[in-house]
């Protein structure tokens, strides 16, 4: 059971504060280290070709995730509530704004990405250990799902625990790995250096500029650490230095591995290579390292599942309490302290999405919108500061209006390039966010109605 400072707010339990700076932290790694650094590595190769260019992507990449995370700390001490994104929207933009994101995170985006872990756990990596028939798989993605979804219920600081102990395990095999290729393998210097970089050209910066892209998509969900903020003992100081911590940790998880795999091939070998971390830690442990890296890449699928499911259900639960999502959302079990209810719905909907095979080209279809929520979330640190400057700030965004200004020049350029690669999956995600409206026209129709006498 949960001991936390939980109150009650109008006759219905708070969510228990009993997370702390670690758990922020393992939040952030478990969310972003997922199957990323295992597979971006050959695209990212592929677009720019010159190693210190592929270093040069990996660190512009990290330092864009530490300015948005600036950005998010300002607005999590801003509004220490369970919701995060949705929350800071909403004070920003309007309840309808809000809406919509939270609708697209439980429609496709978290839903699908948990839906996409659990098959891929199933379907890719597992079978590399284990034969699975059809009927064995579904099963394996279901009890993937289950589990997940049970310890979660089970209270916040279960799942918590849970989440610290996979990233603690990825993140030390992570840079065990880079370690192992360092220490065993026959390394070539030059590979550092060579081939140099081509001329500034167009071609030049569209290639940079694809690889940004798929390098901020591995960097991507450490944002879902402000959905946690309701269940945050000491939201302001511990949000702000744990999405840095974790941030940090994330860059630095990144750049070794990268330089892992130069000392042993040269770019032009990462970029055709298939499964360039299981080449590169069999080129210096042997044919076991290909199990090795399917082993560490299953306990990051889980991790990032977890992660996924320990957030997500806080913006639905908020949502909730506002009227514009099931009302039963919003519930805290009495003896767990968890948004169970909300936890449920998500898991129930993850497995049917995952059953029915639609959530890869779901997903595709939302990449664009993920981007433009996520621009605006940075983007309300401006909106507020102007509209809203009397507001206690207990944590400022360092460097601004630089800050925001940069992160969102980078997300302006990765929501167009997805729009201009595949324009048709974009416009396909915003009709799928614009199916919100009515939702919300609905929702917000049956919040307005007066109770029913004797309800």
């Amino acid at each position: 059971m949960e001991t936390s400072e939980a109150g009650t707010r109008g006759g219905t339990r708070d969510l228990a504060r009993v997370l702390g700076f670690t758990d922020i932290v393992g939040i952030v790694v478990g969310s972003v280290i997922g199957s990323g650094i295992f597979i971006v590595p050959a695209a990212i190769a592929y677009a720019v070709r010159s190693p210190v260019l592929v270093l040069a992507v990996w660190l512009v990449g990290g330092a864009l995730t530490f300015f948005g995370a600036l950005c998010v700390a300002e607005l999590g001490g801003m509004f220490p509530q369970a919701g995060g994104t949705y929350v800071y929207l909403r004070e920003a933009y309007g309840p309808l704004l809000a809406f919509l994101f939270g609708w697209t995170l439980f429609l496709v985006i978290d839903s699908g990405a948990a839906a996409t872990l659990a098959s891929a756990f199933a379907t890719k990596y597992l079978p590399h250990f284990v034969t699975l028939s059809p009927l064995g798989t579904k099963l394996v993605t279901v009890a993937f799902i289950v589990v997940l979804t049970v310890v979660n219920v089970l209270g916040v600081r279960h799942g918590a625990n849970l989440q610290n102990l996979l990233t603690g395990i990825k993140l030390v095999a992570v840079l065990a790995v880079a370690g192992l290729i360092f220490a065993f393998a026959d390394g070539r210097p030059e590979n550092f250096v060579a081939p140099p970089p081509e001329p500034l050209s167009l071609d030049l910066v569209g290639g940079f500029g694809a690889a940004l892209i798929a390098c901020l998509w591995a960097y991507k969900g450490w944002e879902a650490a402000s959905y946690s903020t309701g269940e945050l003992r000491d939201p302001q100081r511990n949000l702000f230095r744990g999405l840095l911590a974790g941030s940090a940790l994330v860059a630095l998880a990144y750049v070794a591995t990268n330089l892992a795999y130069l000392w042993v091939f040269p770019t032009e070998t990462i970029a055709s290579s298939q499964r360039i971390a299981a080449d590169a830690l069999s080129a210096s442990i042997g044919p076991v390292g290909a199990s090795v890296i399917a082993l560490l890449i299953l306990l990051s699928i889980f991790g990032a599942a977890n992660s996924v499911v320990l957030t997500a259900p806080r913006v639905y639960y908020a949502m909730a309490n506002d009227g514009v999502f099931f009302k039963a959302a919003a519930r805290v079990h009495p003896r767990f302290l968890t948004p169970h209810v909300a936890i449920v719905v998500m898991g129930v909907w993850t497995a049917v999405l995952a059953l029915s095979g639609t959530f890869e080209q779901l997903f595709a279809y939302v990449v664009f919108g993920q981007w433009v929520f996520l621009g605006l979330t940075v983007g309300a640190v401006l909106v507020l500061r102007r509209r809203r400057p009397e507001m206690p700030r207990p944590v400022r965004v360092w460097g601004f209006p630089a800050t925001p200004i940069v992160f969102l020049a980078g997300v302006v350029y990765i929501a167009g390039s997805a729009l201009a690669t595949g324009f048709w999956n974009a416009v396909a995600g915003l009709g799928l966010i614009l199916l919100g409206v009515p939702v919300y026209l609905v929702w917000r129709r049956r919040a307005a109605r007066p109770p029913a006498p004797g309800a």
